[in-house]
C-alpha cells in the first residue's frame, strides 16, 4: 500500500489557483484601502474553499471523471451544454487575464521588462509547464508547481515577520461588516479570487489523472478514464465506479479520500495563510499611503518602507504566482473544453488564443491592478455555475453511491452557494444602480 504522504499532491496544485496574482491584487488593495476590515472575508472564503475543493476531488476519485466530463455526459441538450461551456470558458479566460498580467507586472518590477513582453514570456513558460504535465505525467508536474508554491509562500509571507500587524486589529477584522460599495466590490473580488471556478473544474481532473488506474496492457478509454473493456469503463455515466476503480488502482477508495482530506487541508492552510499575510502586510504598512492600491505602488512603498529584500521577495512571489497559476488555469481550460464539448484543441493553439485578451489589455495600457481586481469580480459570478452542480452531483447516490455527501455536508455546500450568490446579487445591484 502506498504511504499516505505519497497520495498527497493534487490539492496543492489546485491550491496554486488560490494564490494567483488576482488574489495578490485583491488582498493588497483591500488591506491598503480598508486596513483590517475584510480579514473576515479571507478567512470565510478559505473555509468554504476547503469544502468545495474536497468535494471536487471526491467526484474525480470516486467516479474517475472530472466535473466537466460528468456534466458533459449529463447535460443532454447540445445547446445547453454549449452555453454552459461558454460561461466556463469565459471564466477560464478571466483567470488567464489575472495570471498573465500578474506575471508581466512581476517581470517589469524585477527586470524592467515591458509589460507586453512580460505577458508573452509568462504565457510561454506556462506552455512549457503544460508540456511537462503532458509528457512527464502528473507527478512531475506536481513537483514543479509545488516548488513554485514554496517560492510564493516565502515571497508573500516574509514581510509580515519583518513588520508584524496589530493583533487586536486582526481580531477586530474577523467581525463581518462592510464600509460602502467599494468594500463590497473588494469582498466579491477576494471571494472570486479565493474560490475560483476553474479550480473547482481542475481539481476533479487532477485527482482523476493522479489516481488513474494503470492501463494493464490496454489503451485508456476515449475519456482517459480507465482501460478499455473494464466494467467501470462500460458503465453508465451515473453508475458508481467503485469497487472496480479501487481494484484497478490497487488502493481502496476510502484510503484515497482520507488522504485527500489531508491534501486539501494542507493546501488550504498554506493558501489561506499566505492570502491573509498579503492583506495584513498591506493593512499594517500600506494603509492610507497614496498609490499603494496598485501592485507597482505597493512594491515601491514596500521598497521604501521595509527595504529592498521585502520588496524583491514580494515581486519574486508575484512572478512565481503568475507562472504557476497560469499553467493550472490553462490545464483547467483544456479540461473544460474536452469535458463539455468532447473535443481537443492542440495545446499551443489553445494557449495562444487564451493569451490574446491578456496581451490586448497590456498592449492598450489599461491599469494592470484594476484589470486584476475586475477579473476576480467576473470570476465570482462564475462560482455558482460550478458550485451548484458540484454539490448536487456529490449528494447524488446515482453518481457517488455510498460515497455521496452526508446531510450536513450538503447543507454546508448549499449555504456556501446561497451566500456567494447573494453577495454577487448585491454587488450587481450596487454596480447597476451606481450606488
Amino acid at each position: 500500500m502506498p504511504r499516505l504522504a505519497w497520495l498527497i499532491g493534487p490539492a496543492l496544485v489546485a491550491g496554486v489557483a488560490y494564490l494567483d496574482p488576482g488574489n495578490v491584487a485583491s488582498n493588497m488593495t483591500a488591506g491598503a484601502r480598508y486596513g483590517y476590515l475584510l480579514v473576515w472575508v479571507v478567512v470565510l472564503g478559505n473555509v468554504m474553499a476547503w469544502l468545495i475543493q474536497y468535494l471536487s476531488a471526491k467526484l474525480g476519485i470516486v467516479t474517475g471523471r472530472s466535473l466537466p466530463e460528468t456534466l458533459g455526459h449529463r447535460i443532454g441538450n447540445r445547446w445547453g451544454r454549449r452555453a454552459y461551456w461558454l460561461q466556463a470558458e469565459l471564466v477560464a479566460m478571466a483567470t488567464d487575464i489575472a495570471e498573465v498580467i500578474g506575471g508581466a507586472v512581476a517581470l517589469n518590477l524585477l527586470f524592467g521588462v515591458p509589460l507586453l513582453w512580460g505577458g508573452a514570456i509568462t504565457g510561454a513558460v506556462s506552455i512549457a509547464l503544460l508540456l511537462i504535465q503532458s509528457r512527464r505525467g502528473p507527478r512531475t508536474f506536481e513537483f514543479v508547481v509545488i516548488g513554485l508554491l514554496a517560492i510564493i509562500a516565502i515571497g508573500f509571507s516574509f514581510g509580515v515577520f519583518v513588520a508584524p500587524p496589530d493583533g487586536a486589529s486582526v481580531v477586530a477584522g474577523l467581525v463581518p461588516r462592510f464600509e460602502g460599495t467599494d468594500s463590497v466590490l473588494l469582498a466579491a473580488s477576494i471571494l472570486g479570487a479565493t474560490i475560483m471556478p476553474h479550480a473547482i473544474y481542475a481539481h476533479s481532473a487532477l485527482a482523476r489523472d493522479r489516481f488513474a488506474p494503470a492501463p494493464a496492457g490496454g489503451a485508456l478509454g476515449g475519456d482517459r478514464l480507465m482501460p478499455r473493456g473494464s466494467r467501470a469503463a462500460d458503465a453508465p455515466i451515473g453508475a458508481p465506479a467503485d469497487p472496480t476503480l479501487a481494484e484497478l488502482r490497487g488502493i481502496p477508495t476510502r484510503r484515497l479520500l482520507r488522504a485527500t482530506k489531508w491534501d486539501v487541508t494542507i493546501a488550504m492552510l498554506i493558501a489561506g495563510t499566505v492570502n491573509l499575510c498579503i492583506l495584513l502586510l498591506a493593512a499594517a504598512n500600506l494603509a492610507g499611503v497614496p498609490g499603494t492600491d496598485s501592485l507597482e505602488g505597493a512594491y515601491a512603498a514596500l521598497y521604501a518602507g521595509l527595504g529592498p529584500l521585502v520588496a524583491t521577495l514580494f515581486a519574486v512571489g508575484l512572478l512565481a504566482s503568475g507562472l504557476a497559476s497560469t499553467s493550472v488555469g490553462a490545464y483547467a481550460g483544456a479540461e473544460i473544453m474536452h469535458g463539455l464539448l468532447h473535443i481537443r484543441v492542440p495545446l499551443l493553439a489553445r494557449r495562444l488564443v487564451t493569451l490574446i485578451p491578456a496581451l490586448a489589455i497590456l498592449a492598450i495600457g489599461f491599469d494592470p491592478t484594476v484589470a486584476l481586481v475586475l477579473s476576480q469580480v467576473l470570476l465570482s459570478f462564475g462560482i455558482p455555475f460550478a458550485l451548484i452542480p458540484l454539490v448536487a452531483l456529490t449528494a447524488n447516490r446515482e453518481v457517488l453511491g455510498g460515497y455521496r455527501n452526508r446531510v450536513w455536508t450538503t447543507i454546508a455546500g448549499i449555504a456556501a452557494s446561497v451566500f456567494l450568490i447573494a453577495l454577487n446579487g448585491v454587488l450587481l445591484y450596487l454596480v447597476l444602480t451606481g450606488a
